[in-house]
């Protein structure tokens, strides 16, 4: 068989994967020369003290029998190469591995320091431009249905678009990332997340309220598997677990930063303006303007960072490569204050391709139009081809408990997600209601209403020559009741309803008792007067601060989890995370069983986020590193798919059962995670697997 690498590499000029050789030329730019002999492992070791004579310097431990931090090192790293060597002669394989172990090797020279801490800030905006995006339309719904008349059938497809849209995203996104690159595509998530986030701030219709929120949705969809991605490229095999983990902490982070402006933001009707009646920006719409700092602080440090090295090697772009991974060496020792270690990588071993040649020879020719469609359908015949290929035989295993192991975990974490916040508010209701005053057959003559009616039931009353003047009505509900000679100013209403009430010689004038709070009414010789046409906005009763507390408490309490899983997920291994995790995180919502009041719910809200958010952070370590090179952003963009589709279907069934029973949405959420967390001890380990 044809070896697929070529072995004696050295600085290429081209991209077609064959073997380039720099001729010695004087100011070139590159530190070394190609025609000197190759070094092996111990004097590319030297060259790092280059300028230092060792007779001078002496190492503390050495009289006492203490072994150098480098032999250390190099002795964890010729275990790992020898144990590969071995694994690789049992199962008959040839070279394929060299590049894996040879770019492992050269970012363990490169060290973890400033640069992957400088990533890490940035990938981590990114990331956590994703978490507030997924609590926007929970925060504002309650404020722009009132201000965009939205019914609650329009309500629940807002939500539910804005999930397909993310699912689509990770689709897409994931799959152009290996083809296009880690940090283009980002780019172009978070501009289009800026763009259209923007652009719903402004909208004063639901259609394109809608339709602005389905593209932003579309665009940080893709954000999760690129991220992952991206970082774990720059990462050295005992660095990966714990710092994907720590990276994890930035989702919280975005949930916290979501629910503290959603609260200083959304209630105050101040924070805004209006040009007449048809245009108007209030503080729902400036909270999701400001949910956009994240991705654009994201955005502007993107732009200074480099494309995954990694990427470029397995694209044959070997120059480009080489200068990043000299950078990311030089900018880590300059930090630590060791200017004078030397990049000491001459060659670089790198897979075969003619991709990019095939694209290039094809779109030279037709026209300008001829050549995009040309471009894009070969790279859209690349990521299909990469989608299918998960489905070979090396990855169907994998892949399938992979998947079955993200749908049960998101679909208990969503559907509960959904389930606390919905039970907390369906116990007000219920204490509320508990409070209602009702009035039987009541008869009021000529008397001045002048304070607010709340809370309150008026069934078969009589009202005649009553005046009602600047007040507000709030949950308030008359049946079968009469009003004859009665005078209505300056109304202002909450959930506020006449059904099957007679009205006689009646006058509304500038209230917002309009058509669709009379039903089945009989109304005579009755005027509305300058109406409150459209919806009214009510911040006391609809920006209940529970709301944000629950958020954020769920949000804050995921940090001990995270800091817990961060710091044992290399060295107890993640499939133990997971599994013990998952199984955790149901005896959590047994308790769920035993809350019988809104306190309950969320100390044990508090407690499953805590302990199921370890499991997710094992997943997508394990999803980042199981995977090849060529195929690892589009694996991840479909297990993040199957992540959004269970949410959506998790939070549908959790939903209906509100105000029906509790038993069946726990126990739903139990089976899930148990049969998860079994299923995930089935999965490889990769604490000490190389980035295949």
């Amino acid at each position: 068989m044809e070896d697929p690498y070529q072995n004696n590499v050295t600085q290429p000029q081209g991209g077609d994967g064959g073997q380039f050789t720099h001729p010695p030329q004087e100011g070139s730019g590159y530190p070394y020369q190609t025609d000197l002999p190759a070094k092996d492992e111990d004097d590319a070791a030297s060259d790092a003290t280059e300028g230092h004579d060792e007779g001078e310097q002496m190492y503390e431990g050495e009289y006492q029998g203490i072994p150098h931090p480098d032999e250390i090192k190099e002795a964890r790293r010729a275990a790992r190469m020898e144990a590969r060597r071995k694994a690789r002669q049992e199962a008959q394989l040839e070279d394929e591995d060299d590049l894996p172990d040879q770019y492992e090797n050269i970012m363990e020279d490169c060290g973890h320091g400033r640069f992957q801490w400088t990533l890490f800030a940035v990938l981590g905006l990114a990331l956590m431009a994703d978490g507030v995006d997924s609590y926007v339309v929970g925060f504002v719904l309650p404020s722009a249905e009132k201000d965009m008349c939205i019914t609650n059938a329009d309500k629940g497809m807002l939500g539910l678009l804005v999930y397909v849209a993310m699912l689509a995203g990770a689709l897409v996104w994931g799959g152009l990332s290996d083809k296009l690159g880690r940090r283009k595509v980002l780019i172009y998530v978070l501009t289009i997340d800026i763009v259209f986030s923007f652009l719903s701030c402004f909208a004063q219709g639901y259609g394109f309220f809608l339709f602005f929120r389905f593209c932003s949705g579309f665009g940080i969809g893709g954000s999760i598997p690129i991220v992952y991605t991206y970082f774990a490229e720059f990462l050295q095999i005992e660095k990966r677990g714990e710092h994907l983990s720590w990276l994890c902490m930035f989702w919280m982070l975005g949930g916290l930063y979501a629910s503290f402006t959603a609260w200083g933001i959304i209630p105050h009707y101040g924070w805004g303006f209006a040009i007449g009646t048809e245009v108007q920006f209030h503080g729902w719409r400036a909270f999701i303007l400001v949910c956009t700092f994240p991705a654009i602080a994201a955005l502007v440090g993107l732009i200074f960072m480099p494309e995954s090295p990694r990427f470029l090697l397995e694209n044959a772009r070997h120059d480009e490569a080489w200068m990043i991974l000299r950078n990311v060496h030089d900018t880590n020792w300059k930090a630590k204050g060791e200017p004078e270690r030397v990049f000491t990588v001459t060659n670089i071993k790198t897979p075969q391709t003619q991709e990019d040649e095939f694209i290039e020879i094809q779109s030279e020719t037709g026209t300008a139009f001829q050549r995009w469609t040309v471009r894009h359908t070969t790279l859209l015949q690349q990521v299909m081809s990469n989608v299918m290929s998960l489905s070979a035989a090396e990855f169907r295993l994998q892949s399938l408990f992979l998947v079955i192991v993200w749908f049960c975990l998101a679909f208990s974490y969503h559907g509960l997600g959904v389930w606390f916040p919905d039970m907390i508010k369906y116990m007000q209701y219920e204490e509320y209601e508990a409070k209602t005053r009702v009035f039987h057959r009541e008869r009021v003559e000529r008397f001045h209403f002048n304070f607010s009616l709340v809370n309150q039931i008026h069934r078969e009353g009589e009202y005649i020559h009553d005046k009602f003047e600047d007040i507000e009505m709030k949950s308030v509900k008359f049946e079968h009741s009469l009003f004859e000679n009665c005078y209505f100013e300056d109304i202002r209403s909450t959930n506020t309803f006449f059904e099957n009430c007679t009205l006689k010689n009646t006058v509304f004038y500038n209230t917002d008792l309009w058509e669709e709070k009379f039903k089945d009414c009989h109304m005579e010789n009755t005027t509305f007067l300058h109406p409150k046409k459209g919806c009214h906005l009510n911040f006391q009763e609809e920006n209940d601060i529970v709301i944000y507390l629950v958020s954020f408490l769920g949000s804050l309490a995921v940090l001990p989890g995270n800091i817990i899983s961060a710091l044992f997920m290399d060295k107890i291994g993640r499939i133990k995370i997971i599994g013990g995790s998952m199984l955790g995180s149901a005896a959590c919502s047994f308790l769920l069983l035993l809350s019988f009041s809104q306190g309950a719910v969320i100390c044990w809200q508090c407690l499953f986020y805590a302990v199921s958010v370890a499991a997710w952070n094992g997943l997508q370590v394990i999803s980042v590193e199981v995977y090849p090179t060529a195929k690892r952003a589009t694996a991840f963009g479909i297990l993040n798919a199957v992540c959004k589709f269970a949410a959506i279907l998790g939070s549908f069934i959790f939903a209906s059962f509100i105000g029906i029973t509790r038993i069946v949405p726990i126990f739903l959420a139990i089976a899930a995670l148990v049969c998860g967390g079994l299923l995930a001890l089935k999965l490889p380990e990769t604490r000490e697997k190389v980035l295949s």
